[in-house]
């Protein structure tokens, strides 16, 4: 009840007519930003942390709030329409969004990442407002061996549900972790990879590699099919969900929350494991199997629910730790220490005003956000008009711009045309490319907490499983790896 309270009295401050301006504009900007690829949020309030000197404090996080949801649906429309993830929670979304907008169902797509967005966010915020300590006490419990049962489990999960094998998914997801192997060693400060280049040391940024394999080896993959047959304007369709539609989806934008929002509030990724999840789930559960990979949009309302819900779980930890679990959390922690705020367990008490006006603005961006971009869902959609040789020449150098954008570097260009060829050969032999962008984004993670894991134990396998969590993670991965063989043999007694 006390929460409930303080959330009214945070609306009280998040309706005021300055903060309603804070909070449109943090969802403009951020849906803008979310668009163009390369440029995700973390940079977008990075980007605007010095603007923010002179605000209050309540109107720079409401706004910096906006901005965390908008770039997260902009980067899910740039995914859905030309296969090009604005950032890495997005990659989801392209599986069958970008096979959906081909079909000329663009707009459908569109409308059930905005409603999933919408659904997601406020079942996540309503979950922040009422389960904030529980999840936190629970998130502190969690050691090095369930980070990494956690991480091996979206490894197994990912490889096992995509592409036309598991070998070719494994293999791709060995691109991904090779990749992700270059630079330095996380605990010794050793070179991998590098080639005694100086510029490698510090890794191969994950946005240059989502970029490169979605962005450049798709335009490179169309630029070849071109060649032989030219290429045709892709119809719209109508901007709006029909009844069919609507009753697919429903139980994806429920489901997605319960997926997102754990995950959201433990340091194992962000919203990139729980959008893998919400896949595999929707595709496990789905009637209509045979339209996955080719545009099921179920595959597009799941993820996109939990990826929204997971934005909800990372103020958490962040709020009530100090943990930023999350790129764009951290710098939101260091805009808290900007205006001199410690986030931790007595934030509640002492910025009361600051926490709950934030909180409610959450609930307002989401409404914002769902009136801007439904209406827009037809117009975003008329992107696919445009003739397809001036639409990947775009493609290619708001991509080129993106990269460069990410650490100023000639050489992440050069890095950018060599994972985007990676990507292109990837297309030529069938091999997924999310597995690959899994293993970037997860893999130096997965090593580090499996070193700390083996370390706290002397060394003694036995410490990867020494806990229940970690146990049952396991479990649920050896049925995972079991469950054809298990399939076929409960199959086989009721066919002879």
């Amino acid at each position: 009840m006390d929460a409930l309270n303080s959330l009214l009295d945070g609306f009280g401050t998040a309706l005021t007519p300055l903060n309603l301006l804070w909070a449109a504009l943090g969802v403009l900007l951020g849906t803008a930003i979310g668009v163009l690829p390369g440029i995700g949020p973390a940079m977008a309030v990075a980007l605007l942390l010095p603007v923010t000197y002179g605000l209050d404090p309540i109107g720079a996080f409401i706004m910096f709030a906006g901005i965390y949801y908008g770039a997260m649906f902009g980067g899910s429309t740039t995914s859905i329409l030309l296969n090009t993830p604005g950032e890495s929670a997005a990659v989801v979304a392209a599986m069958e969004g970008n096979p959906m907008a081909k079909a000329g169902r663009g707009a459908q797509a569109l409308a059930a990442a905005a409603i999933g967005h919408f659904a997601g966010g406020m079942a996540g915020t309503i979950l922040l407002v009422a389960l904030a300590p529980t999840v936190a006490e629970l998130a502190v419990d969690i050691g090095a061996p369930d980070y990494f049962a956690i991480m091996v489990l979206a490894f197994i999960a990912v490889t096992s549900v995509l592409g036309s094998s598991r070998i070719r998914g494994l293999a791709s997801l060995l691109i991904g972790l090779t990749l992700g192997l270059v630079g330095l060693d996380q605990m010794t400060g050793q070179q991998r990879l590098t080639f005694g280049s100086l510029q490698l040391a510090d890794g191969i940024d994950v946005v240059i590699v989502a970029v490169g394999l979605f962005a450049i080896g798709e335009a490179l993959w169309v630029a070849a099919h071109l060649r032989r047959r030219p290429g045709e304007a892709i119809p719209v369709g109508r901007p709006w969900l029909g009844r069919g539609d609507v009753q697919r989806t429903w139980k994806s934008w429920l489901r997605g929350p319960f997926i997102g929002f754990p995950f959201g509030a433990i340091p194992a990724g962000g919203a990139e494991i729980p959008t893998f999840l919400s896949y595999v789930t929707e595709k496990r559960l789905s009637k209509h199997k045979d339209e996955w990979g080719k545009g099921a949009i179920e595959g597009v309302a799941g993820p996109e629910s939990a990826a929204s819900a997971s934005a909800a779980g990372t103020l958490v930890s962040m709020l009530t730790l100090g943990l930023p679990t999350t790129a764009v959390a951290a710098v939101m922690l260091a805009a808290f220490q900007q205006y001199g705020i410690q986030p931790g367990p007595l934030l509640f008490e002492r910025e009361p005003e600051l926490v709950w006006g934030l909180i409610a603005s959450l609930f307002v961006g989401m409404v914002l956000l769902l009136a801007l971009n439904l209406p827009l869902a037809p117009v975003w959609a008329k992107l696919l008009r445009i003739p397809r040789p001036y639409l990947y020449a775009g493609i290619l150098f708001f991509a080129a711009v993106g990269a460069y954008a990410v650490g100023g570097e000639v050489v992440d260009l050069v890095i950018l045309l060599i994972i985007g060829l990676i990507g292109f050969g990837m297309r030529r032999y069938g091999l997924p490319v999310l597995p690959a962008v899994i293993g970037v984004i997860l893999g130096p993670n997965a090593e580090q907490q499996l070193r700390r894991a083996l370390q706290i134990s002397d060394g003694s396998v036995s410490g990867l499983v020494d806990t229940p969590f970690a146990v049952t993670v396991y479990a649920v991965i050896v049925v995972l790896l079991a469950w054809p063989l298990l399939k076929r043999f409960v199959r086989r007694p009721g066919t002879s």
